[in-house]
């Protein structure tokens, strides 16, 4: 796929979940090569810290392994094996240009015995029943249509009693910072973008979609839909990214099926 020079994408509320799909596909697929680094930049490097946060939440009792769903370059994957040093990780992203960028990463860390990247859809999740004490998303949900039916599989993956964690970016609610942050994601982040990125239209997009994310009450709803309990949120940097935490039942109840593994 060539370089989109000058490509605009439509806002998320006006198109269909397929043309969003595949919209998401090619914007992911053009960006990895600064993808890590524009992540730190624009976050102020707060995005090392976000997952650190969440991995520090994370209770292996069990299984001992972790999926990291959209894991794109695998940062919250490594993450996770750098604060439990005794978990395996398995990460999919939907985006095999991302998959692959993660795997170059993790071979460069020496890591290939602890992570495992690949292809993967978050709406058919390629484990079985029960395989994870944790299940997790870093930054990928507000990319899904159907989150309802992403959170159902992150939740028939994981062990009764694990833990389902979403790490999401949020329009903040707080009236002191809301106008400096609308100002950030309509211009100063497309600014930064327009100089780094091969395709700034993707950082249009992203902030569109932070602008269109569910409220943290909204999310904690549609978690607690899917079967999960005990669901907790905690804000991180002023209310600009959410830790959502679930469990699941220790009483599983839910539907199973077998995956076939790819």
């Amino acid at each position: 796929m060539g370089k989109p020079a000058g490509r605009k994408y439509p806002q998320v509320n006006t198109i269909t979940d397929q043309v969003r799909i595949g919209m998401v596909k090619e914007i992911f697929s053009t960006i990895t090569g600064k993808y890590d680094f524009l992540n730190h930049l624009l976050s102020l490097r707060r995005d090392v810290a976000w997952r650190r946060f969440a991995a520090r939440k994370m209770h292996f009792f069990r299984t001992n392994r972790y999926l990291d769903v959209a894991c794109g370059t695998g940062d919250l994957a490594i993450a996770v094996v750098n604060e439990h040093p005794k978990t395996t990780v398995s990460g999919i992203d939907f985006v095999v240009e991302m998959a692959q960028t993660g795997k170059a990463k993790v071979e460069k860390m020496g890591l290939t015995n602890k992570v495992m990247l690949m292809q993967g859809d978050a709406l058919n999740i390629p484990f079985d029943d029960n395989t994870f004490d944790v299940t997790g998303m870093a930054f990928g949900i507000r990319n899904i249509p159907d989150k309802k039916r992403a959170m159902q599989e992150m939740l028939r993956v994981t062990v009764p009693g694990g833990q389902v964690m979403v790490l999401e970016m949020t329009f903040i609610r707080n009236w002191f910072f809301k106008f400096s942050y609308y100002i950030y994601l309509h211009y100063l982040l497309p600014l930064f973008a327009k100089i780094f990125s091969t395709n700034p239209a993707a950082y249009h997009y992203l902030a569109d979609s932070i602008m269109n994310f569910p409220t943290p009450d909204k999310f904690v709803e549609i978690m607690e839909e899917t079967g999960m309990v005990n669901v907790e949120k905690y804000p991180l940097t002023f209310g600009v990214t959410w830790l959502h935490i679930g469990k699941k039942p220790e009483a599983d109840l839910l539907p199973h099926r077998t995956s076939v593994k790819k």
